[in-house]
């Protein structure tokens, strides 16, 4: 069974690793876009350029807390990972 639980950890943690560096591609795409916004927004000084950055800031900032929400899910997985390994290693010492 413990095998078996640390085959679908290892599995749900090489997805989430995928899923990161996809976000990582995503937010230096809405980084870069929120930059040029930013720099639009202060040489035209308009409502709407302005909205515009506001706009694109908030989808970053949105990718960003993804990307860490993803990170902390995956410190949490490998430690269920690590513990399932613990207790691996402690079923086959018992019976060694």
């Amino acid at each position: 069974m413990v095998e078996r639980r640390l085959v679908d950890t290892g599995q749900r943690l090489k997805q989430l690793k995928a899923d990161l560096q996809v976000a990582e591609e995503q937010l230096a795409h809405l980084s870069d876009q929120a930059e040029d916004a930013r720099i639009r927004s202060l040489v035209s000084e308009t409502p709407l350029a302005d909205k515009e950055h506001r706009e694109a800031r908030k989808h970053s900032e949105s990718m960003q807390r993804h990307k860490a929400d993803l990170l902390e899910e995956i410190a949490q997985v490998e430690d269920q990972q690590n513990q399932l390994l613990d207790q691996l290693l402690e079923g086959d010492s018992a019976t060694s």
